[in-house]
């Protein structure tokens, strides 16, 4: 079968490679029909030493249950579903507790099993990873939910994490396909007031739609006092950062109320929590993390069918699965939100 494999910088391509079979009697091998290049699969893509062998990448996807293991009993051939971008045994501790991406026995694809931006994948503990979507194949829901497998459930976790709630101020810092879902996320949680932080008029455009009711696309100092001017106050609430770099962070620090927290869901890019003496001085939390899409599929799947909400806005491209390079680029250069891939 195809699947994309990175190799370096810069350096991704469609290649073929061996077909996934079932390993384990918990296992299920699914044929993708829907995957998508994450905006954290650009950090490789702009910084991984160059390598002979290369690895598989993608972490998204929607297909349909060809083989199951012994084991798996919800699931049959013939199902359609969704995968969580991290997948979990669904029993430790840590899954009982909801918190999916803590899991000692799960991993992100690509990473000890197959990627998913590719014709298939072997999928470990199927039973608990895979949500069922009572959906036709070609429904014009399918992007919105295969937002749920990343995007739009790492905006929910950044909102949950951060107290998002009604009655809340809330300001979204970055404006790519995690950033907007964390706007989206945020009107869904009943925030009265929400500012997105960003440059891009045609991504700021669609926080809009999604339910920002103010944009600064200033940066630094003079953004963060319009966004206090904005307020009125001396902050938000609740901050989602969306971007990972130690000036995000920074400025999400500094427009957070005294009390209030940061939710944190951009790729770190450094070791460190920038702007430390702020966020010590003012109490601000600093949370967040690696979302568990897997647990939040059950709270987020119901508005997405109803189209309460439309997450599948973000993609604005579409490509086949040997376009994917093209993909890539796109997306580094700022021509594309976030691609959609159809193998």
């Amino acid at each position: 079968m195809k699947a994309t494999l990175i190799y370096g910088a810069g350096d991704v391509r469609v290649e073929e490679v061996p077909d996934p079979k079932v390993e384990n009697p918990t296992d299920a091998v699914v044929r993708i029909t829907h995957s998508c290049i994450c905006g954290s699969d650009l950090w490789p893509y702009k910084n991984r030493a160059a390598t002979e062998q290369g690895s598989r990448i993608g972490h998204e996807f929607i297909g349909v249950v060809e083989e199951t293991g012994s084991e798996v009993s919800r699931l049959k051939q013939g199902d359609l579903v969704v995968a969580p971008f991290f997948y979990a045994d669904g029993t430790c501790k840590y899954c009982r507790a909801g918190l999916t991406s803590a899991c000692p026995n799960g991993n992100a694809w690509g990473a000890e099993t197959d990627g998913a931006q590719g014709e298939a994948a072997r999928v470990p503990y199927a039973d608990h990873v895979l949500t069922t979507l009572d959906v036709p194949q070609d429904s014009e829901l399918m992007p919105s939910l295969l937002t749920l497998s990343d995007v739009f459930g790492t905006g929910h976790h950044a909102a949950v994490t951060a107290g998002v709630g009604p009655g809340k101020d809330v300001v979204v810092v970055g404006d790519g396909a995690v950033g907007l879902l964390g706007v989206l996320a945020s009107w869904r949680l009943g925030a009265e007031r929400i500012v997105l932080m960003g440059h891009h008029k045609d991504r700021t455009d669609l926080g809009q739609e999604f339910g920002a009711t103010h944009v600064v696309p200033e940066r630094g100092e003079e953004g963060e006092q319009k966004v206090r001017d904005i307020l009125g106050t001396d902050g938000a609430h609740c901050t989602i950062e969306a971007v990972g770099l130690d000036q995000s962070v920074t400025t999400a620090i500094n427009v957070t109320k005294p009390g209030g927290a940061v939710g944190i869901v951009g790729v770190p890019q450094s070791g460190n929590i920038p702007n430390a003496g702020q966020k010590f001085v003012k109490n601000v939390t600093i949370t967040g993390g690696i979302a568990p899409t897997q647990a939040n599929m059950a709270d987020l799947l119901p508005d997405v069918l109803s189209g309460k909400v439309q997450p599948g806005k973000v993609f604005d491209k579409t490509i086949g699965l040997d376009e994917v390079p093209e993909g890539y680029r796109a997306m580094n250069d700022r021509e594309a939100l976030k691609v959609l891939v159809r193998p």
